[in-house]
Protein backbone atom coordinates (compact mmCIF):
# COMPACT_ATOMS: atom_id res chain seq x y z
CA UNK A 1 0.00 0.00 0.00
CA UNK A 2 1.15 3.34 -0.83
CA UNK A 3 2.59 5.50 2.29
CA UNK A 4 0.29 7.55 4.24
CA UNK A 5 2.28 10.99 3.91
CA UNK A 6 1.53 10.43 -0.05
CA UNK A 7 -2.43 10.00 0.36
CA UNK A 8 -4.85 12.74 1.69
CA UNK A 9 -7.78 13.53 2.48
CA UNK A 10 -10.57 15.82 3.49
CA UNK A 11 -13.31 18.20 2.24
CA UNK A 12 -10.77 21.03 1.08
CA UNK A 13 -8.32 19.11 -0.59
CA UNK A 14 -10.82 17.72 -2.69
CA UNK A 15 -12.78 20.94 -3.28
CA UNK A 16 -10.06 22.31 -4.86
CA UNK A 17 -9.26 19.35 -6.80
CA UNK A 18 -12.75 18.73 -7.83
CA UNK A 19 -13.68 22.53 -8.89
CA UNK A 20 -10.06 23.55 -10.41
CA UNK A 21 -8.78 19.77 -11.86
CA UNK A 22 -8.67 18.24 -15.24
CA UNK A 23 -9.98 14.83 -15.60
CA UNK A 24 -9.07 12.04 -17.74
CA UNK A 25 -11.64 8.31 -17.81
CA UNK A 26 -10.19 4.86 -17.71
CA UNK A 27 -13.12 1.70 -17.92
CA UNK A 28 -14.02 2.10 -14.38
CA UNK A 29 -12.39 5.08 -12.86
CA UNK A 30 -11.98 8.39 -13.47
CA UNK A 31 -9.05 10.86 -12.13
CA UNK A 32 -9.09 14.14 -11.61
CA UNK A 33 -5.83 16.18 -11.36
CA UNK A 34 -3.88 19.01 -10.63
CA UNK A 35 -0.60 20.64 -10.23
CA UNK A 36 0.01 22.34 -6.81
CA UNK A 37 2.93 24.32 -6.35
CA UNK A 38 2.82 24.65 -2.61
CA UNK A 39 3.98 20.73 -2.52
CA UNK A 40 7.11 18.82 -3.60
CA UNK A 41 5.45 15.87 -3.66
CA UNK A 42 2.53 14.53 -5.22
CA UNK A 43 -0.21 13.24 -3.25
CA UNK A 44 -3.25 10.95 -4.01
CA UNK A 45 -6.57 10.27 -3.28
CA UNK A 46 -8.96 7.31 -3.64
CA UNK A 47 -12.80 7.95 -3.68
CA UNK A 48 -15.31 5.10 -3.59
CA UNK A 49 -18.79 6.54 -3.10
CA UNK A 50 -21.50 4.37 -1.45
CA UNK A 51 -23.36 4.46 -4.67
CA UNK A 52 -20.61 2.04 -5.61
CA UNK A 53 -21.31 -0.18 -2.64
CA UNK A 54 -23.00 -0.44 0.53
CA UNK A 55 -20.88 -2.41 2.21
CA UNK A 56 -18.04 -0.50 3.99
CA UNK A 57 -15.59 -3.58 3.81
CA UNK A 58 -15.97 -4.04 0.08
CA UNK A 59 -15.36 -0.19 -0.42
CA UNK A 60 -12.17 -0.36 1.43
CA UNK A 61 -10.80 -3.20 -0.55
CA UNK A 62 -11.71 -1.19 -4.08
CA UNK A 63 -9.51 1.70 -1.98
CA UNK A 64 -6.55 -0.32 -0.95
CA UNK A 65 -6.12 -1.93 -4.57
CA UNK A 66 -5.93 1.18 -6.26
CA UNK A 67 -3.70 2.39 -3.67
CA UNK A 68 -1.12 -0.57 -4.27
CA UNK A 69 -1.76 -0.64 -7.96
CA UNK A 70 -0.98 3.59 -7.89
CA UNK A 71 2.38 2.64 -5.57
CA UNK A 72 3.75 0.46 -8.55
CA UNK A 73 3.70 3.39 -10.81
CA UNK A 74 4.39 5.90 -7.88
CA UNK A 75 8.25 6.92 -8.37
CA UNK A 76 7.26 7.58 -12.29
CA UNK A 77 4.83 10.30 -11.22
CA UNK A 78 6.21 14.07 -11.25
CA UNK A 79 5.97 15.43 -7.79
CA UNK A 80 3.66 18.35 -6.85
CA UNK A 81 0.38 17.04 -8.11
CA UNK A 82 -2.46 15.91 -6.18
CA UNK A 83 -4.56 12.77 -7.56
CA UNK A 84 -8.18 12.44 -6.85
CA UNK A 85 -8.87 8.72 -8.74
CA UNK A 86 -13.01 8.09 -8.56
CA UNK A 87 -14.68 4.71 -8.93
CA UNK A 88 -17.56 4.98 -10.35
CA UNK A 89 -18.19 0.80 -11.20
CA UNK A 90 -18.12 -2.04 -8.31
CA UNK A 91 -15.93 -4.12 -10.56
CA UNK A 92 -13.37 -2.81 -9.65
CA UNK A 93 -13.08 -4.83 -7.04
CA UNK A 94 -12.88 -8.02 -8.66
CA UNK A 95 -10.99 -7.31 -12.07
CA UNK A 96 -7.26 -9.19 -11.98
CA UNK A 97 -4.41 -6.56 -10.37
CA UNK A 98 -2.77 -6.75 -13.71
CA UNK A 99 -5.54 -4.78 -15.15
CA UNK A 100 -5.94 -2.70 -12.53
CA UNK A 101 -2.58 -1.59 -12.72
CA UNK A 102 -2.93 -0.98 -16.51
CA UNK A 103 -5.85 1.17 -15.92
CA UNK A 104 -3.75 3.57 -13.40
CA UNK A 105 -0.82 3.45 -16.01
CA UNK A 106 -3.37 4.80 -18.52
CA UNK A 107 -4.96 7.17 -16.27
CA UNK A 108 -1.65 8.54 -15.07
CA UNK A 109 -0.26 8.97 -19.03
CA UNK A 110 -3.73 10.15 -20.38
CA UNK A 111 -3.01 13.05 -17.30
CA UNK A 112 0.60 13.30 -18.69
CA UNK A 113 1.74 13.01 -14.94
CA UNK A 114 4.55 10.26 -15.58
CA UNK A 115 8.32 11.02 -16.06
CA UNK A 116 9.38 10.89 -19.08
Amino acid sequence: MLAKVFRFHGYGSLKFVYSKGSTVRARFLSMKYIANSRREQSRIAVVVSKKITKKAPERNRMRRRLYEAVRHEWPAIIPGYDLVITVFDERIGTIPSEELTSLVHDLLVSADVLKK
